[in-house]
């Protein structure tokens, strides 16, 4: 492992006579790969992590946005479809030899079952692995695939053997695996785009790396705290409060609305940003007041894909502190159901059963404004966050959401009208 400090290469021997150390520069490591199991984090493959998250240390980020990124860099050397293929043709031929071999002598015909046994093991093992919320979907993905290729070398040499043997209970065999193998992996491919997967690593194990790191080599500037309530007002300057803003964007997590607000997204993009629980609460009712100067307002709500944060139009509609009896325009950026549904890269879906009862628990108003396929992918539990996406994405989605509500009104436009005549509301597509 690499030292960052100086840049020596310093091998298990090295690290472990110098106390966790380099021996060039005796600058401490903050991981010992070779301790953590099937994680293998060594000190240049997090500070690459934490350069990557940050552009280079340009953006902030929370600690649950690095324990996603981490998670997803760990997942990327997840199953490889070319690499079991070789182990799989070798194991096929020392299977067969081995097991068969040593039951040759009270197992009749050993040698075919024990390779019959073998193909059959390998489809459950990949079929599992299309399934497995342990791996990222392009894993799963490889899996599925795997299971075709496996699925047509059993049938073509599988056929070849039964004809050779003559044997037509070998070739039904045979011609059943094959066919179940290449017809799963055909059925899998289709459906494991969006199945919910677990964390690799734990928030708890990324805020101790986060300290010993930091202990180490000093203070991250770019991760952020917990939000701050600060309930006392913040007197603000006559001459600023005269003015408005053209836009707001709304968040569902004071989390999020902390990110682009110290990203400084409110200045690049001459927005107010607010969460929907008030966050920052000490110039909050400032800007409401601001905000309702401005009759050509637009409302960017972001939130997370979750029974909470597709109640966010509504609570918006439908509060006073918000925008009841007014005619503002408001555009739902996502995260939608039917933005994760039509996504084809992956996205991170998480299944909690509560989450489940809460979905169908939600008022009619809502549900209306959601498909049959949103509504029954929600009522099964399932959730995205929005901080499974990097900063800079979801600075790029929101910027992408503002620009296009320039030109809602094109028959180009990628929103959709889904207003009742209180407000006009509008739904982005697709979220990235």
């Amino acid at each position: 492992m690499k030292c960052i400090n100086c840049g020596t290469d310093n091998n298990l021997k090295d690290r472990t006579a110098n106390q966790g150390r380099c021996k060039q520069c005796n600058h401490p490591f903050a991981f010992e790969p070779t301790t953590m199991g099937n994680l293998k984090i060594t000190d240049p493959m997090f500070a690459k992590i934490l350069a990557d998250i940050s552009v280079k240390n340009t953006l902030y980020f929370t600690p649950k946005q690095l324990l996603y990124f981490l998670d997803s860099r760990i997942r990327k050397k997840g199953f490889q479809t070319v690499g079991f293929i070789g182990l799989y043709l070798f194991f096929n031929i020392w299977v067969t030899g081995f097991v068969g071999g040593f039951t040759s002598a009270f197992l009749p015909n050993s040698f075919l079952i024990a390779n019959l046994v073998y193909q059959a093991g390998t489809i459950f093992y990949l079929f599992k692995n299309t399934t497995s919320s342990k791996l990222n979907n392009a894993s799963r993905k490889a899996s599925a695939r795997t299971l075709q290729v496996v699925g047509l070398v059993i049938l073509i040499l599988g056929i070849l053997v039964s004809l050779a043997l003559g044997s037509f209970p070998v070739f039904t065999v045979v011609v059943i695996l094959g066919m179940l193998s290449i017809y799963l992996g055909t059925r899998q491919l289709g459906k494991v785009g969006n199945l919910p997967q677990e964390f690799i690593v734990t928030q708890s194990y990324i805020d101790g790396w986060l300290e010993t790191w930091q202990s180490i080599n000093g203070k991250i500037d770019k991760v952020l705290p917990a939000p701050q309530e600060k309930i006392a007002p913040t007197s603000i300057n006559p001459d600023v409060t005269a003015y408005s803003f053209d836009r707001l964007v709304v968040c569902d997590s004071a989390n999020i609305a902390q990110l682009l607000i110290a990203n400084n997204f409110h200045f690049e993009n001459n927005c107010a940003i607010l969460s929907i629980n008030g966050y920052p609460q000490s110039i909050f009712e400032t800007t409401m007041e601001m905000l309702r100067r401005n009759p050509n307002l637009q409302v960017f709500a972001l939130h997370d894909c979750s029974p909470k944060g597709v109640s966010l139009l509504h609570r918006l509609r439908t509060s006073e502190n918000w925008f009841l009896n007014s005619d503002v325009t408001i555009i739902d950026v996502g995260l939608l159901p039917r933005q994760i549904l039509a996504n084809k890269r992956g996205i991170f879906v998480q299944n909690v059963a509560a989450l489940a009862k809460r979905s169908t628990e939600l008022p009619l108003e809502i549900r209306q404004t959601l498909s049959k396929e949103e509504l029954a992918w929600l009522d099964a539990g399932n959730f995205v966050e929005l901080e499974s996406f990097s900063p800079q994405m979801l600075i790029k989605v929101l910027r992408s959401g503002i620009s296009g509500s320039l030109n809602l009104a094109s028959d180009d436009s990628s929103f959709m009208l889904v207003g009742d005549g209180g407000n006009d509301i509008y739904m982005v597509e697709s979220f990235g």
